[in-house]
């Protein structure tokens, strides 16, 4: 509902209290009809005051906004946060922690742009089934998969094999890796991955990755 919308309906409803209140004053002596006609003039300036006035600082719309949901701020809240840009410096890749405060990077899964979280917690690398489908790997969530523990508890995942990863001047092939729908939208680059690097370590608030 809109600004004009309501105030439609507050005429409305004031029209209608009027109304009624004039067949409940036919028995009322013509003194009487006049102070409640005052009285009901005096309540509707006083509601129209306070409609405007409500409408004029933003009371009205911002409560009407807020509980319809307004799809701007869900799907900005929904989009994937721009990130940090990593750069390389020579054969590293220096990747900036994130406003979040983990470490995300853009790769490249078999030459499908893919972001990944790096997880030196995770055993194995992991994809989600969006990502993994994009990334044309074969995989079947029907077939039997393994059990892991993850921080939400026991989950089913899949295996499968990655023919190329790339990020920045890092490439690795054949990496093992399993895809859950568990995962959500979030891919992970886990210690099978790290673990083919010269090194990774944190250094002044970045991720360095040697290969």
């Amino acid at each position: 509902m809109d600004g004009d919308q309501a105030m439609s309906s507050l005429w409305y409803v004031l029209a209608l209290v009027l109304v009624g209140s004039a067949l409940l004053a036919r028995r009322a002596p013509s003194g009487g009809l006049m102070r409640m006609a005052i009285l009901w003039t005096v309540i509707f300036a006083a509601l129209l005051g306070l409609f405007k006035a409500g409408e004029k600082f933003g009371l009205f719309s911002d409560r009407m906004s807020g509980e319809g949901g307004g799809s701007s701020s869900l799907s900005s809240s929904d989009a994937p946060a721009p990130l940090p840009p990593a750069r390389a410096e020579g054969q590293a890749l220096r990747i900036p922690i994130a406003a979040d405060g983990h470490y995300w990077v853009e790769g490249m899964v078999n030459g499908t742009p893919t972001r990944f979280l790096i997880d030196s917690g995770a055993s194995v690398t992991g994809l989600s089934v969006t990502s993994a489908r994009a990334s044309g790997l074969n995989f079947d969530l029907n077939a039997p998969g393994v059990s892991m523990m993850t921080a939400n508890g026991k989950i089913d995942a899949k295996r499968s094999t990655i023919a190329t990863l790339a990020i920045g001047p890092i490439r690795a092939s054949d990496i093992d890796i399993v895809i859950s729908p568990a995962f959500g939208d979030v891919n992970v680059i886990g210690m099978n991955m790290l673990s083919r690097l010269k090194s990774w370590a944190v250094q002044d608030g970045e991720m360095v990755l040697t290969p």
